[in-house]
């Protein structure tokens, strides 16, 4: 990577890098770096150039998101057309057969044959269009998963394509995506064994029980989803850029069940993780706002930290502080985040929207900053959900204090946005620099919880371990120094990609050839 040696050139950077937010501590600027960040400043002041800047910039990653929210209306409808599923017309809602057209229940082939009627059921199972109803963003959301779910079913894997495809197609690398094979299995499991205050006492009733013959069965299911996925992308074929997004999963327990069948669950998503390498974490789910979910907030956080004891270093992010005053008592808004960090181990955040109404919030977040709990940001999510966004949203606060941030779509086909499209938000809305942008390209790989040690010596810096110290950051011919610490480590391997990535996209910009 060559750097400009002169006087001028290095004081150019700094200034640059002053202005635009390139930063200067850590690997130094290099020329086409600062070229590049000249030209992100131009397409801010030309905004419609932002989505493809964005979109051609390397991304480092996506962390929060959940596969069965990734795929867009019109996929859902094609498959279940191809399935012969019907539609409850009155509800706008997908159904497996016997189909009756006389009791409005047609078949969905037959039911969108209108324009008019096709784009109603588009509408309905996302967030299209949804301010022209009376309906609140909320409740929208949340209900297009049950208008859709029967045509989810046997279609993980065209899922799972159509998401890796989506990601290549923005150049993203990396794909930590939530969902829940096994689950349903490990509910039964847990209302055939029933509930037990000793949450050690009961894990050991749930293997007794059956717990690994489900631990299984559901590899057996990831694996399944994958092959189906790199079937469709004919990843043995043709082989496109799809095919090389790293894809990883995180164990997708629902908590709005009874305390028995949610701790089995648990006890699944450790037992995966813990035996299955595609499987790096897990994430509680559904609707933070439930009257099961507040209710048995702190019992939830108690039951990750008792299998944490018994099955230590297992990476948990949580979806904790999606609320906002008003949707819940404020009672419900002083203590999520603090508990999943502190009960349940949080590594990662999901949301961390209501930050502000915890006790001793500014604590926290000196914490979280401390102790590099990061925050998995979704702008749009967070607005249509919500109503949270611009100025009254948490994301300035946490970059103030340090707080390490990325950011993710959700569900980008309910919300109909992209992975670029929050970056472009972030951008406009928070006036970001090519410095951070690029940062937070650079902390999804950083906070993921791919195996291995970091490349980052220090991760605010993005200073390279020692290793790697005198290496241009991304070159294809490493030292053997170099070389050897990359090989043992997947995550350190994928930030370099990301680094090379990122010296091919700024070559490009600052050549004008993007």
């Amino acid at each position: 990577m060559s750097l400009r040696r002169t006087l001028g050139g290095w004081l150019a950077i700094l200034a640059l890098a002053a202005c635009t937010g390139v930063p200067a501590a850590g690997p130094a600027a290099t020329a086409n770096e600062a070229a590049t960040a000249t030209r992100f400043e131009a397409a801010k002041r030309r905004p419609a150039e932002l989505p493809a800047f964005l979109r051609a910039m390397p991304k480092g990653g996506d962390l929060h998101n959940h596969l069965s929210g990734t795929v867009y209306s019109e996929n859902f409808i094609a498959w279940a057309i191809a399935d012969g599923l019907c539609l409850i017309v009155a509800e706008h809602t997908i159904a497996p057969p016997p189909c009756d057209a006389a009791a409005g229940r047609p078949p969905i082939a037959d039911a969108v044959q209108s324009g008019t009627a096709y784009n109603r059921l588009v509408d309905a199972l996302s967030m299209r269009n949804y301010a022209l109803g009376a309906v609140s963003g909320h409740n929208q959301f949340f209900a297009t998963f049950g208008r859709f779910g029967a045509a989810e079913n046997g279609r993980d894997g065209d899922m799972l394509a159509e998401a890796m495809a989506r990601a290549a197609d923005q150049n993203i690398g990396y794909l930590e995506l939530m969902l829940s094979p096994g689950m349903a299995a490990a509910r039964r499991l847990g209302a055939e064994v029933g509930w037990d205050d000793d949450l050690a006492r009961l894990h050991r009733r749930l293997i007794a029980a059956g717990l690994p013959a489900v631990v299984a069965q559901t590899r057996e299911e990831f694996g399944a989803i994958e092959s189906r996925a790199r079937a469709i992308l004919d990843c043995a074929g043709a082989h496109p850029p799809a095919c090389d997004v790293t894809v990883r999963f995180l164990a997708q327990v629902i908590r709005v069940f009874p305390p028995e069948q949610v701790f089995a669950q648990t006890a699944l998503a450790f037992a995966l993780v813990e035996t299955d390498p595609r499987i790096v974490g897990l994430n509680f789910v559904a609707p933070e706002d439930d009257r099961v979910s507040l209710r048995d907030y702190r019992l939830h956080m108690r039951m990750i930290g008792a299998l944490a004891k018994q099955t230590p270093g297992v990476p948990v992010t949580l979806h904790a502080g999606e609320l906002t005053l008003g949707l819940v008592p404020p009672e419900d808004l002083r203590f999520h985040i603090r508990d999943a960090i502190e009960t349940a181990g949080a590594r990662r955040i999901g949301h961390g929207v209501d930050i502000l109404y915890e006790d001793r919030p500014y604590q926290l977040l000196r914490r979280m900053a401390e102790d590099q709990v990061a925050v998995e940001i979704n702008l749009t999510s967070n607005d249509v959900i919500l109503g949270v966004t611009g100025k009254a949203h948490p994301f300035e606060t946490y970059r103030a204090y340090g707080v390490p941030l990325t950011l993710s779509t959700d569900d980008e086909g309910v919300s109909r946005i992209d992975l670029t499209h929050e970056y472009v938000r972030a951008t406009v809305t928070y006036d970001l620099g090519y410095g951070d942008v690029k940062a937070l390209s650079r902390n999804a790989l950083t906070y993921a919880f791919l195996a291995g040690t970091s490349l980052w010596q220090d991760s605010r810096t993005f200073r390279p371990v020692r290793a790697c110290a005198d290496d241009p950051l991304g070159s294809r011919t490493p030292s053997t120094a170099c070389a050897g610490f990359l090989r043992a480590s997947e995550k350190a391997t994928a930030q370099w990609r990301l680094e090379e990535a990122f010296t091919a996209f700024e070559t490009d910009m600052a050549t004008g050839t993007p």
